[in-house]
């Protein structure tokens, strides 16, 4: 069943949403710190993506999440309730991969910068990071493959 996911997710077309996590579960309140919602205000609309703090100052998230105005959001379970251990961190630069393509979403990753990151968790690792799904928020969703991108993200993060 699987596989088929994940050739379906490979079928949807460019620009489509995220939609729901396939089999997953709610986690324990506040288990999972390096999750990050990420709020990005796009032609005065706001849009939503998720992403995974992967340094102390450093979220990595889809290039497809840029926008004129990013924070990100740390320390919270449920987004729609303030909780005392949330923080709000206005996003510092935003850097998506240099060969990002809009048009077909290819190399879709970006580094942000918050003044102090919906990823894909297997095994306490990073696996991967939303890039597309369905516009009706209904699975399947695309990842993108975040070991491919390790030796760019070290770099980048390096030279900063």
């Amino acid at each position: 069943m699987q596989p088929l996911v994940l050739l379906l997710a490979f079928l949807l077309p460019p620009r489509a949403e995220a939609g729901k996590i396939i089999g997953g579960h709610e986690a324990k309140p506040h288990s999972r710190p390096y999750m990050v919602f990420v709020q990005i205000l796009v032609k005065e609309t706001m849009k939503m993506c998720g992403g995974a703090l992967v340094r102390e100052d450093f979220v990595l998230t889809a290039a497809h999440c840029w926008g004129s105005s990013i924070s990100v959001t740390l320390g919270a379970h449920n987004i729609q309730k303030r909780e005392r251990t949330q923080q709000v961190i206005p996003v510092r630069r935003a850097i998506p991969h240099p060969d990002f393509n809009h048009n077909n979403m290819s190399n879709d990753i970006m580094l942000l910068e918050g003044d102090s990151g919906s990823p894909l968790i297997c095994k306490n690792v990073i696996q991967g990071i939303v890039s597309y799904g369905r516009t009706d928020r209904t699975p399947p969703a695309a990842y993108t493959k975040v070991s491919s991108f390790l030796p760019w993200i070290k770099k980048t993060m390096k030279s900063l």
